[in-house]
């Protein structure tokens, strides 16, 4: 076999920088939306991205088990094999009409629908232009494709244009952003992006991942909040998060859908999901439009939390009223004591550390959900308050 003490040793370095990570085991809190179990204890759950409460919907509940009753527990092959079942043309239509879009295609997970969808649109002698804190699944598609990859500096669209103007040339140009960026919870300037995009003839690819269920009249995400999506040429989203489930999918033109069916690898070659997953998100979509009190409960929530925040002079970043709420600490020690003692006091946020965010600015990443209740938050801030206050955050 061969030798691996070169692991052992880097493992060691890692826990040595406070990067070391590891999985911890939870479940479910019976009864208690919002929390979840760890070692016997109930936490408020404030690190899960179940930004509108739908992971324990009955509704939902209900839709995946009479799937799996009439439908079975997995779906066998790939979609392009047997694996796409029924209930995947009813979710990619809904998608499609939702969007306003030709076409929907649904993907395993988000991280493959980035990885596919650009290695798939972008290749040798195109270049895309990427925002520098775009997700990872967005900057590992761009490096598979093969295409220059360019980052231009976070929200600076007087860079961006600087590039597009550099690269003109190209035999095609691609931006591609996040709507809301998940480690600040800052949003991409949409209308400007789609000014840009126009001015010099470039594809924009934008992943409302973290905007999707949460903004637009009918939660289509921070484009459709904006009046921009039909500028937009690819949608991208995951059902993960808002929608409490599983999944990802892209939305755009019939050709799109048709290029992707061919040429997304990760689309190609893994097996499907279970068609009870799907039916499940179907169901999720209908709920998200149906009931926007929960996407103006959890950004209501999100702008009281913060203001508070910002009056005890903590730190969090952005100015938006999503519901993700950094706080940066600093140094990754400082973060996993200021994550630990919230545990103590029955609060589950995580610290997030390099490489996920830029060295220097780790963070308790907040996440705010529907199924917090007023009470549940007020107490969660003076904890925090408390908790900074008593947390030295100083610089490695």
């Amino acid at each position: 076999m061969m030798d691996q003490q070169w692991m052992a040793e880097q493992l060691e370095q890692l826990k040595h920088q406070s990067q070391f990570r590891k999985i911890t085991t939870t479940q479910a809190a019976n009864g208690a939306a919002g929390h979840l179990m760890r070692d016997g204890h109930s936490l408020l759950n404030m690190s899960a991205n179940d930004y509108l409460g739908l992971s324990q919907h009955p509704d939902i509940a209900a839709a995946m088990i009479e799937s799996l009753q009439a439908d079975g527990v997995g779906a066998g092959a790939s979609r392009l094999i047997t694996g796409s079942s029924a209930p995947y043309a009813r979710l990619e239509a809904a998608l499609a009409g939702w969007h306003g879009c030709e076409a929907a295609l649904v993907f395993g997970n988000g991280y493959m629908c980035n990885l596919g969808t650009i290695a798939a649109l972008a290749g040798r002698g195109d270049v895309v232009l990427s925002d520098r804190l775009n997700h990872a699944s967005i900057v590992d598609g761009i490096q598979l494709s093969r295409a220059e990859h360019v980052r231009y500096r976070h929200l600076d669209l007087e860079h961006l244009e600087s590039l597009l103007v550099k690269h003109r040339d190209a035999r095609r140009i691609w931006i591609v952003t996040d709507a809301i960026f998940s480690m600040d919870g800052d949003a991409a300037p949409l209308t400007e992006l789609v000014e840009l995009k126009q001015r010099y003839g470039a594809g924009l690819i934008v992943d409302e991942a973290h905007s999707g269920g949460i903004y637009g009249p009918r939660g289509q995400g921070l484009a459709a909040e904006l009046g921009v999506s039909s500028a937009i040429d690819v949608h991208i989203g995951t059902f993960g998060k808002s929608f409490g489930v599983y999944g990802a999918y892209v939305a755009g033109s019939a050709a799109l859908c048709k290029w992707l069916v061919n040429k997304a690898r990760p689309l190609i070659y893994s097996t499907a999901l279970p068609p009870s997953v799907v039916a499940g998100t179907l169901c999720s979509l209908h709920i998200v439009q149906r009931e926007r009190w929960r996407a103006e409960r959890v950004r209501a929530a999100a702008r009281k939390f913060r203001h508070s925040l910002d009056e005890a002079g903590i730190n969090t970043s952005g100015r938006t009223d999503c519901p993700i709420i950094p706080v940066i600490v600093g140094s990754s020690d400082s973060a996993l004591r200021f994550s630990k003692q919230l545990e103590q006091h029955r609060i589950l946020a995580s610290a997030i550390r390099p490489p996920t965010v830029p060295d220097h600015t780790a963070r308790i990443r907040f996440s705010l959900s529907a199924s917090h209740s007023e009470l549940e938050l007020d107490e969660a801030l003076r904890v925090i308050k408390r908790t900074a206050m008593e947390t030295e955050f100083a610089d490695e």
